[in-house]
């Protein structure tokens, strides 16, 4: 146990009248079942494990008290959705009164106070950046505009690997790295070529939002942040990353000559702050918000789905051997194109698969404006709903073998992940359905073909399939304990 924990506990206990005056117990006689509260802390202690991810005790919790579940976290009031049915109700609803989301301290810092898209409260602004970020940031032509960065950087990938062929690699070093300079460059341009520091800094502001620990149960407990020194840290880190975006913003500036055919993400923001006719105008500060949550969301999940997807093909050989024989038949050169992706439709499959298995399992909160009922129970204002994608996705009413990885169950099938199959939804659904899908996919597929075509692999040390370690840490994002270890291997192409 860390130190910070044990001092927070020990805050705790010796102020425990005034914790209770301060949590917020809720009158409502018709509240969602749950397990049992104890004073102050409610059932902190049932869903905290050390062998099990949160979203694996949530599920087991769910299987005993039910498909909605009522949580007493501290002072927060949490109500948990764990299958398709209630998920839809839920994101389907058309009451702008629950698609907020809860004010944390992280995101009031990082996003200078909560002005970016993913965190910023349900209103005019955030129905404007949203549309901006659909029509104009992540469509379909814009993202296909960044093909040829793509495929340089993949071209360096490839020519990395070919220097380690025979050697065993860190896959998830090699790919994140590949992964954060596409993101960087489509973002940011090629203006800043020196991405270490920013890289660094967007990988400390992941590990801040991603960071659960006593205060965020008990929000009135602030103080603890300056006593542990994490509030103080995250300024720091927030000022350093602002000089950065402002001198990258200072650069953008000074640009006369944009094709906007070409854009980055960020020339695109600042055009349209200029000569767009806003409902809301925008500032340098919202500008810099959206920018980070583009640089950390395209930086967190892609990477986490490709090492998964790497690892499910490693483990399952008779489907790497597929996989690879359809990109090989498909591509006629050496650059993957968006038509060959089309193509690929069991590659398709299998990414569809490895989405259903390890994309983030568990949605950013929602937080209820005003009291609302679903299936039956009262939910009062100011609760937190949070929706268990990973138990929606392998619910056994829904999926034969659920937690097995199967890509060929979605042979034939009209399941998708554009948010109306509830059993399915790694992007989240609804008002607030991932507005980077597009642009996540098409990176996923690119790097995944890339891989599959150029290479075969083995996994180390006479390591066997049935060996590879597939353990899951959850922090920022859901990753492999142990980070993908595997050997490129020369492979002889007729083209």
């Amino acid at each position: 146990m860390d130190f910070f924990t044990i001092l927070s506990l020990v805050a705790s206990s010796l102020i425990l009248y005034t914790s209770w005056v301060l949590i917020k117990t809720k009158t409502s006689k018709n509240l969602p079942p749950g397990p049992p509260k104890l004073p102050i802390i409610g059932n902190l202690h049932q869903v905290k494990s050390t062998t099990l991810t949160p979203y694996r005790v949530l599920r087991n919790l769910a299987n005993k008290y039910g498909p909605i579940m009522h949580l007493q976290l501290g002072q927060v009031s949490t109500v948990v959705i764990s299958t398709p049915r209630l998920a839809k109700e839920v994101l389907n609803a058309t009451v702008s009164s629950i698609a907020d989301r809860p004010v944390t301290t992280t995101s009031q810092i990082f996003y200078y106070r909560a002005q970016d898209i993913g965190w910023t409260l349900y209103g005019p602004y955030w129905i404007q950046m949203r549309k901006i970020c659909v029509s104009e940031l992540l469509s379909a032509k814009r993202v296909q505009s960044f093909g040829n960065l793509q495929a340089d950087e993949l071209k360096s990938t490839c020519k990395l690997l070919e220097s380690s062929l025979g050697t065993t690699v860190n896959f998830r070093q090699i790919m994140t790295q590949t992964v954060n300079n596409v993101i960087c460059r489509a973002t940011l341009g090629d203006i800043y070529k020196d991405r270490t520091d920013l890289v660094e800094l967007l990988t400390e502001v992941m590990n801040g939002l991603g960071d659960i620990d006593v205060v965020s149960y008990f929000p009135s407990f602030q103080f603890l942040y300056n006593i542990s020194g994490k509030k103080a840290k995250w300024l720091k880190t927030h000022k350093q990353l602002d000089i950065i975006l402002e001198e990258i913003l200072n650069e953008h500036r000074k640009r006369t000559s944009i094709n906007q055919d070409h854009e980055d993400l960020l020339e695109v923001l600042l055009r349209i702050k200029e000569t767009g006719d806003l409902d809301v105008p925008i500032t340098n500060e919202n500008v810099k918000a959206v920018v980070l949550d583009l640089l950390i969301a395209g930086m967190g999940t892609p990477t986490s789905v490709i090492e998964w997807a790497m690892s499910e093909l490693m483990k399952n050989p008779e489907t790497m051997k597929r996989a690879q024989a359809e990109v090989r038949a498909v591509l006629k050169g050496n650059t993957i194109t968006e038509t060959d992706i089309r193509s690929m439709h069991y590659l398709k499959l299998v990414i569809k698969e490895t989405l259903r298995l390890h994309s983030p399992p568990l949605l950013v909160p929602r937080v209820t404006k005003k009291h609302f009922n679903i299936d039956g129970y009262d939910i009062p204002a100011n609760t937190n709903l949070l929706v268990n994608v990973w138990a929606c996705e392998t619910d056994p009413d829904s999926w034969e073998n659920p937690e097995s990885f199967i890509p060929e169950r979605f042979e034939n099938s009209p399941i998708n992940y554009l948010g109306s199959d509830f059993q399915f939804i790694p992007f989240g659904a609804g008002k607030r359905i991932c507005a980077g899908m597009t642009f996540g996919l098409n990176m996923v597929e690119h790097v995944v073909a890339t891989f599959l075509y150029h290479f075969d692999w083995k996994l180390p040390n006479g390591l066997k399939p049935d060996e590879v370690d597939m353990t899951e840490v959850y922090g920022a994002s859901v990753l492999p304990k142990y980070p993908l270890q595997i050997v490129p291997v020369s492979v002889s192409l007729a083209n």
